[in-house]
């Protein structure tokens, strides 16, 4: 699960609008091909943009490659936007996310541990660090990290899906069910 970057671009563009197109098209998630060129595009500008818009440019374009699998691009580009603002919770948050998925639990931890101590009120973050501490067998903390992600965010249907197995694996087959049933509640697709 990758966070969503809240903070939007800042349109340094002049008065005419010139060039604001490859920012919004950075901030969309629709389309991930759009994204990576508008981003790219923006991160060529280098020094011409402000560490901060680099950054965050970073940060999407390694969104896009996430949802397209590509992981370890995501992971290079989540580090250079750590590198340009090393307290950016959504940047640790996702790269801990794309490490889940490539396996590599540990960062995972890491990495979401560090989004925690960074923004505590990141459900993102502890869902994320509660599926690595699934993927160890450690389903006890994974349970407690969800509970926390519900407990900020009671409307997230993957943090239930992700407790009701962790429930499941520690055979709490009750209250697997619940949180299946309340993930299906607040998401019929889930």
């Amino acid at each position: 699960m990758i966070r969503p970057l809240v903070v939007a671009l800042v349109l340094a563009v002049s008065a005419t609008g010139c060039g604001q197109d490859r920012y919004s098209d950075c901030n969309q998630e629709k389309d991930p091909d759009l994204r990576m060129r508008a981003c790219t595009q923006i991160i060529e500008r280098g020094k011409r943009e402000s560490k901060s818009t680099r950054a965050i440019a970073y940060t999407n374009r390694g969104g896009a490659y996430y949802v397209k699998g590509e992981y370890d691009r995501a992971i290079a580009d989540y580090t250079k936007a750590i590198a340009l603002n090393p307290n950016d919770p959504t940047a640790y948050c996702n790269r801990g996310g794309a490490y889940g998925r490539k396996g590599e639990v540990d960062r995972a931890i890491a990495d979401s541990t560090k989004a925690i101590a960074l923004d505590p009120n990141d459900a993102a973050a502890y869902n994320n660090r509660g599926l690595a501490y699934g993927r160890k067998g450690e389903y006890d903390r994974a349970v407690a990290d969800y509970t926390k992600a519900l407990a900020l965010d009671p409307n997230v249907a993957l943090a239930y899906t992700n407790r009701g197995v962790s429930y499941d694996k520690k055979g709490e087959y009750d209250r697997a069910i619940a949180d299946f049933s309340k993930a299906r509640e607040i998401d019929p697709s889930d």
